[in-house]
Order: structure tokens, then sequence, then C-alpha cells
């Protein structure tokens, strides 16, 4: 190194990390620039350190509100929590009735746990589950599904505690959804390294009204939701811990303080790391619950390798793509995607312990659908790989196999027309919600008034909160600003989320799909309005003034869309009310 290099190296800087030439050239007419943050604090940024004069205005001492705001990490994102499970559960089995598919998952749950496989049900099941008192006529032949179980194990643990009738078939799916809120709140304080703007987050996704109907109906897509935001978060868990010990391997400089080292950068070995294992088993189980969770998997790996290479990168790696391939990528597979395979065929344990019996005269008993696929198809004669040393192993294998490819072709052949079916080019605006329940309560009946001049309507519409959704999509435009022009690593990730839950419907326009599929990505549209939200509320060096108009227009902003779920409730929740109020709350035509 060169005296006149080493003279204008700054301290946590490399060679060749110094300004860029246009901005030293600026110099001499007065730009100072921005101070940078050494590498350590680029690699592991440091939380914003909680205050404490909100707590003293209301009373607190000094030592009292110290400890609240040391708590706050935890205690606000609890809170948040607290308030989502509330308005869950309340009145969680209205209505007392089996709505939109849940005729079709609630059922099943409960015979994957019977028999491990989903049995048969007689036309007017219904009728017999709800009736009082109650018949259960669940019949042992196997049915044809076309979804993975793992979302109908989670549903079913809900009837085994609660019985077969709505509470129960919604419990489980009201527990993630409160469950996701806190996880939520918790992942925005890690990405934007501030508790108010995670919180932030997680309150705008437990005032959604599409999360929220999700959370109250027996369906599987907020399952999928939940494995995914898991995923997530457990991959910023590892993030955070591999920047961390990048940082720890740096040498010191001069000063004490850390400075890049490209061969600490090019060479440290991470291994494995047990977040990103867990991340593969969570979305191993997403996958296991709808198969647009392999999209999420595939979009995930990518992202959190350009994370290792950004990382390398800011430690002082010359070529960090290079790095990234002989260090880190070979455990980034094998962590994502061969344990994402190991749990999703784990996950149909029930149907590959449902044997059976053999009958000569009727074939296969009490097994699961296409179980026994491998041993009972005879194109020469024989089954396949019969007398060979290892079919106890590959038959069920062959038959899931088979059952998967038959299950294929049934999605992508799926074109029925429906009356609620939706192009994903409409999701964003909420153009064509769907309606879950609709009753027509004359006057007296069920709530409605005794004095209406005509019948009550009673809906369960998954609509988005429309404040909120009409919001993201300014938020999204902001988001892709920060990520092309800024690099801003956080505006990536949330793009990613939301680009692995709702591009992959764009190939499937021919389908017969479903606008309440975006519940998948709707944690990652609340994650981009909170960060849109913050650049609102101004930059920490902002003046007095500009943070005030910033509060001013943010606080207003989230209190129309408290107000706006709260408008929407009765929508949401299957109340009774009067027809002109039910016409006020259709805002579009096409909400009919």
């Amino acid at each position: 190194m060169s005296s006149d290099t080493a003279t204008h190296a700054q301290p946590g800087k490399a060679t060749g990390q110094q300004q860029p030439a246009w901005q030293r050239r600026l110099r001499r007419f007065g730009y100072a620039g921005q101070t940078r943050p050494g590498v350590r604090e680029r690699l592991v940024p440091p939380y914003a350190e909680p205050g404490t004069r909100l707590w003293e205005v209301f009373g607190a001492t000094p030592s009292a509100a110290a400890r609240i705001a040391r708590w706050s990490g935890w205690g606000g994102p609890l809170l948040v929590a607290l308030c989502a499970g509330l308005t869950r559960f309340w009145r969680l089995g209205s209505p007392d009735n089996v709505i939109f598919d849940e005729t079709y998952y609630a059922k099943d749950a409960w015979s994957i746990w019977e028999y491990g496989y989903e049995g048969t049900w007689p036309k007017g099941a219904n009728d017999r589950i709800l009736e009082s008192p109650q018949h259960i006529p669940l019949g042992d032949a196997a049915s044809y599904v076309v979804h993975p179980p793992v979302g109908k194990w989670v549903i079913g643990l809900g009837e085994q505690l609660f019985g077969l009738h709505p509470f129960g078939w919604r419990f489980m799916v009201a527990l993630l959804g409160t469950v996701s809120v806190l996880m939520l709140c918790r992942i925005g304080r890690r990405l934007f390294r501030s508790t108010f703007l995670g919180c932030l987050a997680g309150a705008l996704m437990a005032v959604d009204g599409l999360h929220y109907v999700m959370s109250r109906t027996a369906l599987l897509d907020l399952v999928v939701m939940f494995f995914v935001l898991a995923a997530f978060g457990c991959l910023l868990v590892d993030r955070d811990q591999a920047r961390a010990r990048l940082a720890a391997a740096l040498p010191a400089g001069e000063d004490g303080t850390p400075r890049t080292d490209p061969a600490v950068a090019r060479g440290l070995k991470l291994g494995a790391r047990p977040w990103r294992i867990a991340a593969g088993v969570l979305l191993g189980l997403a996958a296991g619950t709808k198969w647009n969770g392999l999209y999420v998997l595939a979009a995930f790996g990518l992202m959190t390798v350009l994370w290792d290479v950004g990382s390398r990168r800011t430690a002082g790696a010359l070529r960090p793509y290079r790095a990234v391939l002989r260090r880190d990528l070979g455990w980034a597979f094998v962590s994502l995607v061969p344990v994402a395979i190991v749990t999703y065929i784990a996950s149909w344990s029930g149907w590959f312990a449902s044997s059976g019996t053999f009958d000569r005269g009727r074939g296969w008993q009490h097994s699961g659908y296409f179980r026994h696929w491998a041993e009972s198809r005879k194109p020469d004669g024989g089954g396949y790989g019969t007398g060979g040393a290892f079919d106890w192993l590959l038959n069920p294998l062959r038959s899931l196999w088979h059952y998967e490819s038959e299950v294929y072709q049934f999605h992508v052949n799926l074109d029925s027309p429906h009356v609620y079916q939706s192009n994903p080019w409409s999701w964003m605006v909420q153009s064509r919600p769907v309606s879950y329940f609709y009753e027509s309560p004359r006057a007296g009946q069920e709530g409605c008034p005794t004095d209406a001049a005509e019948k009550c309507a009673r809906e369960v519409l998954a609509l988005g909160t429309p404040l909120l959704w009409w919001t993201a999509c300014f938020a999204l435009l902001y988001l892709l600003f920060r990520w092309a022009l800024r690099r801003d690593w956080r505006a990536g990730a949330i793009l990613c989320g939301i680009a692995a839950g709702y591009l992959p419907w764009f190939l499937y326009q021919d389908r017969t799909i479903f606008s309440f599929y975006a519940v998948v990505f709707v944690p990652f549209l609340c994650l981009a309005v909170a960060m849109m939200i913050g650049a609102l509320l101004g930059p920490p060096g902002a003046s007095e003034t500009r943070r005030v108009i910033g509060a001013v227009g943010s606080g207003a902003l989230v209190l129309l869309i408290i107000w706006n779920f709260i408008y929407f409730f009765p929508l949401y929740t299957g109340q009774t009310m009067p027809m002109d109020s039910w016409r006020a709350r259709m805002w579009l035509d096409t909400w009919i």
C-alpha cells in the first residue's frame, strides 16, 4: 500500500472503499457528504434506543419509564397481539354454519385425525354435523383430495380440542392469525431496528379485513401465510447472526475499531446455520399446506444467498459472489431445499401409515387414495417393483409421486368458472372480494329490526381493508424506488416476500383463482406501509417542524385505516344489518 493510499484511507474502510471520486471533487465546493458508519455498524446495525419521555408524560418516574422502555421490545408486540387476538376470537363460532370451502377442509381435517387420510362424507353431511344431537357420518373409503395434509392437520388439532363444530375447526386458524401478528411486530422490529415501526406493521395487519376474515375461517391459505412469515423471520435472524460472526472475526485497526479484511470476508466458514435449517422446515410445511409455498422456497433461497453476498462484500470481500459460491451456497441449498423436501414427505406420514388391508374382491381397504397404486398397477401382469428388496420403501414413494402428478394435472386444468373468481391484476385494489357467507333475515329474525321495511343482510366478505390496500399500492412504488435507486436491502426483502406470494399467480390467469390467495403476502404489504410511514415521519436529523408535519400526516393515515376496518367490521363478522347499511358498504359494484 502506498503512503498516499494509506493517508486517505478512513477507519473501518478497506482500500478501494473511499468516497467516490465525484464526491472528493465536490469537497472543494463545500460538499461534506454523509458520515459513513463503521463496518461493524454496517454489518450489524444497532437498535434504536427506546425513549422514555412518553412514559414520563403519563406520570412514570424516570426509573420506571426506563424499565418500561427497556421491555417495550416485547411489551409492545404482545399488546398489539392481545388486541388482535381479542377481535379474532370474539364470537369465533359465528356464523354457526359451514361457510365457503370449510365444507372441504373442516371435514377433511377431522378425517385425517381419525384415519391418517381423507375419508368420504355422504351428501347432507354438513347438516348432520351441525344438528343436535350431532351425527358424524364419516366413511373410511379414501377420498381424492388436491391439497397436501399439513393445513388439515393444523385445523384438525382445534377440532380434537373443541369438537367438530365451527369454533373447533376455526380455533387453530384464529390462533395462528393472532400469533402471526406478534411475529410481524418482532420481524418488523428486527428489520427496521425500530420497535415503533415493528408494532405499527403488526397493528396494520391486525386491522386488515382479509387477514381478519381468513383468521376466522377454516381455510388453508392463512396457514401457508403463517409458515411463510415464520420462515422469513428465521432467515432474518440467520442474517443477523451470520453478519455478527463476520464482524467479530474482522481485525481491529489502530484505533480499536474493526476494519474490513478481504481474507476474512472471503474465507470465514459459517457452516450449517440452525435458523436457516428452521426456515427450510417451515417452508416445507408451507408447501405441505398448499403448493404455492414452493415458489416462496425458491424466492427466499435466492434472497438469503444474496444476503450472504452483501455480507461478505461489506466485510471486505473483493469477489463476494465467488466467496459465497465457495463458502455459503452449498450449505444454503442443503439447509433449505433438501430439508423442505424431507419435511414435505414427512407431512404425509398419516397417508404412508394407512397401509390398510387387501381384499381380493374389493382391492385395498382402509388406506389413503392411491396409497397402493404402485402395487396395484399391472402394466405387464405384475405391480411395479414386485419382489424387489426395497419395494417396501420405493412403492409408497412411487404411489405418492403418481398421486402428486394427478393433482398437478387437476390444478393446471382447473378452469371451471366461479362467480367470485378474479384476475390477480385486480387483487391489489381489492376489486373482487369473495363472499363466504350470505343470508337475508326477515324482519324480527336473527337480529333484523322488527320494523325493517325490507329484509336485512348478513354477510362474511373476505375484503381487505380498502384504505390499507390502496395505501399499499403507493408503498410498493416507494419500496421499488428504495430498492432500485437507494439499494435498501430492507425494501428488497419486503418486495421479495410480496413477489413470491403474488407474481406466480400471473402464470395461471386461465385458472379459477380467488383474491383471498393474497393473504399469503399481506404481512409484507403491512411492512411496506410501515416503512413508507417511517419515511413520512422524517429522518432522525430532521427539523422539529418536519417531524411534526410527518407525525400528523402519518397519524391521520393510520387512524383512517383503523376507522375503515371498524366501518367494515360488520361485513367481516357476519353481523345482521339493515339493507341500507349493507348497500352503503358496497363501495364498488364488483363487491356485490
